[in-house]
């Protein structure tokens, strides 16, 4: 499957309006798109999604290594992949846009804003170029997306500017119905706030498509490394599925599938908890829906089996859920399920930002003493844990839950403030848990 890489200059650039444009134009021509995200996001991936049809690959050198990158990579299907950068095109110390696409020798096609230049675009595609060699990089910069860019005189003015070798690939008119809202952890979802179908249909009209085609290529094929591994089990794993605790990687699904029996509940809905040997429960929004998890059956029942050894997992919005409480940013404090000791509140400015490494103090659901798991955090509150609560993890980067400690534990309940990925082998210790669990 060949792709490319789109990347911007910085961050609010465009790229996830550029991003969808493209998928569609190469749609609407015909190709079978698979969209994929550089760097550990949930929501982008959920905008391209609804373009798209079919779910987003996650692509991130941290969590995932060159080989796990490659692996994920070609799990997804296609004529072309198209994946969106995080950030500016160079930033990130651990998995930029840049050394994904290094990793996987794809193109990057940069996005830059154009709202008030012409020359001036050529000139900071052209630095954006130069700047990879004097970094000692080998990503190549194929071309320009010019965001926010007129017709006519202004498009052919940036056309006209381009240095030998740096191709125009379109541009995105300057609408306001294609702009996203965002909220406290970026934008809003893609089933929530999706881009007006004429006004993207027009902004992929100003891409070229062949142009596009004509610089995609297939990246490196992993090696014989299979990455981490094991025979289905006979366990039957519960993951929360609904706008509470909507962020989790394909590729965790994909791995719980391939491993045991899963079946997928909605504490908002007011599901019972299924017949399970554990539960998963991804991050989300538990902030916006603290009054109806307060009255969620599946949450009150936890306590009762986690006391009688049930392992359950929480990450972030799943951790949030487990605690004994949620006060909401408006003051609002509603009960949780009260599995795990802290009190959870929600701030102002985000509490932690980072890419994550953790190592295991003791033996826990995600990994045994002394192996690490790498992971992402992302979160607006803060939780006050207990004076004698207990925790599974060191941080070794990343800020964690409080004192450089993460994996607030009770029980056989593990709740994190990390995100994890399969390709760190924490679902695979926790699949292996849960089957353990029975006997």
């Amino acid at each position: 499957m060949k792709g490319f890489v789109v990347g911007g200059t910085r961050s609010g650039v465009g790229k996830t309006v550029a991003t969808l444009a493209i998928i569609r134009a190469l749609r609407n021509g015909g190709d079978d798109v698979q969209p994929a995200k550089a760097g550990p996001d949930f929501i982008d991936p959920s905008h391209h999604e609804y373009v798209a049809g079919k779910p987003s690959r996650t692509l991130d050198l941290w969590l995932e290594g060159r080989e796990g990158l490659r692996r994920n990579y070609y799990r997804g299907d296609g004529d072309v992949c198209v994946v969106e950068g995080v950030m500016g095109l160079y930033d990130g110390d651990c998995s930029s846009t840049a050394m994904v696409a290094e990793a996987l020798d794809l193109p990057v096609v940069l996005v830059v804003d154009a709202k008030a230049g012409m020359e001036s675009v050529a000139a900071t595609a052209h630095g954006f170029r130069e700047y990879a060699s004097q970094a000692g990089s080998e990503v190549e910069v194929a071309g320009v997306v010019a965001q926010r860019a007129h017709g006519g005189r202004h498009a052919e003015g940036i056309r006209d500017a381009l240095p030998e070798g740096l191709r125009y690939f379109g541009r995105i008119p300057p609408r306001s119905e294609l702009e996203i809202p965002d909220r406290h952890l970026g934008l809003q979802m893609g089933e929530e706030a999706a881009l007006d179908d004429d006004a993207l249909d027009e902004a992929a009209e100003s891409i070229s498509v062949e142009e596009l085609r004509s610089v995609a290529r297939a990246p490196p094929r992993p090696d014989s490394d299979p990455g981490p591994s094991g025979e289905p089990i006979d366990a039957r794993i519960a993951v929360a599925r609904d706008a509470a605790f909507c962020f989790s990687y394909p590729a965790t699904l994909e791995r719980l599938r391939e491993r045991a029996d899963v079946v997928t509940f909605s504490p908002l809905a007011g599901d019972p908890l299924p017949v399970c040997d554990g539960v998963y429960l991804p991050g989300g929004y538990p902030e916006l829906h603290a009054s109806a998890l307060a009255d969620s059956q599946a949450l009150a029942a936890l306590p009762d089996r986690a006391a009688e050894g049930l392992p359950i997992l929480g990450e972030c919005g799943g951790l949030m859920a487990l605690s004994e409480s949620l006060t909401t940013a408006a003051g609002e404090r509603r009960e949780m399920a009260g599995v795990l000791p802290a009190t959870v509140r929600m701030c102002d400015r985000y509490q932690a930002l980072d890419h994550v490494e953790l190592e295991a103090t003791s033996r826990t659901a995600t990994a045994d003493v002394g192996e690490r798991r790498r992971g992402h955090e992302f979160h607006y509150s803060e939780a006050d844990v207990d004076t004698d609560a207990r925790f599974a993890f060191e941080v070794r980067r990343g800020s964690g839950i409080t004192d450089e400690r993460d994996g607030l534990t009770e029980h056989r309940t593990l709740g994190t403030y990390c995100h994890l990925h399969p390709e760190s082998g924490a679902f695979d210790t926790f699949i292996e848990r849960a089957a353990s669990s029975r006997q």
